[in-house]
């Protein structure tokens, strides 16, 4: 009898070992190897912004006297840095590094093979993207507080917003990066869509003084709402637009990059 309790027993220790969220172990994983890479992104995700600080905010601006909006150049130029880290760090770890899990080292493909859900392996992967943009965000917080280019407190508001800046463009960047069969197509992203966003959504310059025409692009695009909303936490006003519409806006391009790349996915692993 006590040999039927024992086997008995036993499937239930089993079940309660099983991981509530499948999707940690997926992050769990990617952590683990960043524990061995993470010196190689520092300069990407950590240096070249706190550079890009330096040169543009301290550099350039010294040679604008009246500075922008009545507050100093370094001061202005802070939260659209801050926001556009948080898009390239976001899409530079959901660019090759998807391609690479379907393409090259089929990652993605042994995940499946394990009782693994497609979802969490999209949710483990967004997870250690969206850890990666928070250290970066937070680390550049901290090099600009010591710079003095924080005007106000509500700057760690900052932080959230990047998080969902970063699951915006994140999201439909896995769908992309998964439905190409060249890494090619990953460059020209870069070439043709990160690098114009970086230029002409108000990271470095007021979007008004752009012609109509590419105002409008600008404001279609998911950076420049993010960008709107942590310059107006890092300087303590009011944004141009408003915060419920800027969240809403990053929040519809986060819940449709899922699904878009959840069913680009299925139809990758799902035989």
């Amino acid at each position: 009898m006590l040999e039927g309790a024992a086997v008995t027993a036993q499937p239930t220790r089993d079940r309660r070992a099983l991981p509530r969220v499948p999707a940690l172990r997926v992050l769990e994983y990617h952590l683990v190897g960043y524990r061995r890479t993470w010196r190689a992104g520092a300069f990407s995700s950590f240096l070249l912004p706190t550079l890009t600080v330096l040169g543009f905010g301290l550099g350039v601006g010294s040679y604008i006297d009246q500075g922008v909006g009545g507050v100093s150049y370094l001061e202005w130029i802070v939260g659209g840095l801050l926001a556009s880290t948080a898009l390239q760090v976001a899409i530079a770890e959901s660019t090759w590094p998807v391609f690479g899990n379907l393409q090259w080292q089929k990652i993605y493909f042994g995940q499946r093979s394990s009782p693994l859900r497609v979802g969490d392996i999209l949710a483990g992967h967004l997870g250690f993207v969206l850890f990666r943009v928070l250290t970066s965000v937070i680390a550049f917080l901290l090099v600009t507080g010591v710079l003095g280019a924080l005007r106000s407190p509500w700057a760690v508001l900052t932080v959230p917003v990047a998080a969902l800046l970063a699951l915006a463009v994140a999201a439909p960047t896995f769908a992309y990066a998964a439905s190409v069969d060249s890494d090619s197509w990953l460059a020209m992203l870069f070439r043709f869509a990160v690098i114009p966003m970086t230029l002409f959504a108000g990271v470095f310059f007021p979007v008004e003084s752009l012609p109509l025409a590419l105002r409008w692009l600008a404001y279609a695009t998911p950076l420049w709402h993010a960008v709107d909303l942590c310059r107006a936490a890092v300087l303590g006003v009011a944004p141009y637009w408003s915060v419920a519409g800027h969240l809403a806006y990053l929040a519809v391009w986060a819940a449709g990059g899922w699904l878009l790349a959840r069913r680009v996915l299925t139809r990758r692993l799902v035989v």
